[in-house]
């Protein structure tokens, strides 16, 4: 039987502070009414302290992820992090995690692909891993939007929140694995979702600085419709091409943007709110983090076999599915 990538295990890491909606209708006009009715979240974890970049929580999910599968530092060969914060430009934020965790054998790199980012760094190490170049990969999702969030935005500062999941991604022969993906990106979503200032365009100056250039700023009713369509459509996509019913979906793995979106892609596959993997409402939009976060909560429930599918749409514009299967019992692991 072929080669597949299977993930054998996940774990992740929450700053401590949570800024709930009433702290935050503190900071700007805004309600717990409001934000709950039109977006869905209650609260969302900040990483706060001196020197704490994303690498800080990206290095404790991937440190415990070797603890929990038993796995030497040394037998790692790769790392992906997939990030739109990363700790600075260069190096990359998967060379420091590396660093700190004592990953000496493995080539890592930094994946941006906003909210997709994980999905996209997901099929990249399962294609190292399925040609044989690859023994041990893990693959990162962390983001610490915090820092690049104007919290006088209405629009954006009560979408987003920071953290960070890891999971270990290893060869596998049986019928378990990562079966399929499909991924997408349309560039001229680019205007709708973006950081203005930092990078070659336009370097931090004065004048960035002070226009508050290096915050990143959405058109929330495109971004939203695209959303909706192109998570929908991609999801039933990949349904159709291995036959799928609703009812043989174990699991709905969607990126935790917004409940509305996320509610009308449920409708559109046509499954149930039982079979949807959902905490947007205690940590909010984590970006690159929210997928491996869903699947470390709720890897207790998770068998051996399961069908899931994950799915995402990001700044980019960027979206995708993948369908695996799950490899492995995962009862009393937390």
């Amino acid at each position: 039987m072929a080669v597949k990538a299977a993930i054998t295990g996940v774990e992740a890491s929450l700053p401590e502070y949570i800024l709930g909606n009433e702290e935050l209708s503190r900071m700007i006009d805004t309600s717990d009414d409001w934000i709950m009715s039109r977006i869905g979240i209650k609260e969302r974890r900040i990483l706060k302290g001196q020197d704490t970049g994303i690498s800080t929580i990206a290095s404790d999910a991937v440190n415990k992820l070797l603890k929990k599968t038993n796995t030497s530092p040394a037998e790692i060969d790769l790392v992906i992090c997939a990030t739109v914060t990363p700790d600075m430009m260069v190096p990359a934020t998967a060379n420091i995690i590396s660093d700190v965790c004592g990953i000496k054998n493995a080539f890592s790199f930094d994946l941006n692909a906003g909210c997709s980012g994980f999905l996209y760094a997901l099929t990249t190490g399962a294609k190292y891993v399925e040609s044989g170049f690859s023994k041990k990969a893990i693959i990162i999702g962390a983001d610490k939007m915090s820092a690049i969030i104007d919290y006088t935005d209405r629009a954006t500062c009560c979408l987003f929140g920071d953290g960070a999941g890891a999971v270990l991604l290893e060869p596998v022969t049986d019928d378990t694995g990562i079966i399929d993906s499909i991924l997408r990106s349309d560039g001229s979503g680019h205007q709708y979702l973006y950081q203005k200032a930092g990078g070659s365009l336009r370097p931090a100056s004065h004048q960035t600085v002070d226009n508050h250039e290096h915050f990143v700023y959405q058109d929330g009713q495109v971004v939203f419709k695209r959303a909706v369509v192109c998570m929908a459509d991609i999801t039933i996509e990949i349904m159709n091409k291995h036959n799928m019913l609703p009812r043989d979906l174990a699991w709905f793995v969607p990126h935790q943007a917004n409940m509305r979106i996320i509610n009308a892609t449920a409708r559109r596959m046509g499954i149930s709110r039982n079979q949807i993997m959902i905490n947007i409402e205690k940590y909010g939009n984590t970006t690159a983090a929210t997928l491996p976060l869903c699947l470390w909560e709720w890897e207790p429930k998770l068998k051996k076999g399961d069908n899931i599918i994950l799915a995402t749409f990001g700044a980019g514009f960027t979206w995708g599915a993948i369908y695996l299967k799950w490899a492995y019992n995962s009862n009393n692991l937390h």
